[in-house]
């Protein structure tokens, strides 16, 4: 992946929470590219090439998807699901970073084939040093093969 652009995939339909991951990402240049989606119609589109994004220029694949759970329109699980099942794109890494600690959401999410469940620290503070240490670690450190 040296010298190779890093796309992120932010799938979060809370701008607030969205601004906070793409300025932590940028501030520490650790994403190339950011494209956000606000809902769970919209990531499949993107990754799917429907509609909007049918031209494989408009939807570039992503070296990771950072995937809410509680989405408008498709909900992060069924997303989650649709990537993991589909052979062209479930090598991609796909982090969880939601609000719930809830047991069955991280057990459904892992049944899926999540690789990462993060909950969503309430503190500026904490959410910032959580994206920092994400970034480094799924963009940064960890290798995976090219797809």
């Amino acid at each position: 992946m040296e010298g190779e652009p890093v796309l992120v995939l932010l799938v979060e339909d809370n701008v607030d929470h969205a601004e906070l991951v793409i300025r932590t990402l940028e501030d520490h240049h650790i994403a190339n590219k950011i494209k956000h989606v606000v809902d769970g119609q919209a990531a499949l589109d993107y990754l799917l090439r429907r509609n909007e994004y049918e031209k494989p220029e408009s939807s570039p694949r992503p070296h990771v998807i950072l995937l809410d759970l509680r989405l408008p329109r498709v909900d992060g699980l069924d997303v989650l699901k649709v990537v993991k099942e589909n052979d062209g794109l479930k090598n991609i890494p796909v982090i969880v970073l939601t609000t719930s600690e809830a047991d069955k959401d991280m057990i459904r999410a892992y049944d899926r084939h999540v690789n990462s469940y993060l909950v969503k620290p309430v503190g500026y503070d904490d959410f910032h040093k959580l994206m920092n240490d994400l970034g480094f670690y799924w963009l940064g450190w960890n290798s995976h093969p090219n797809i």
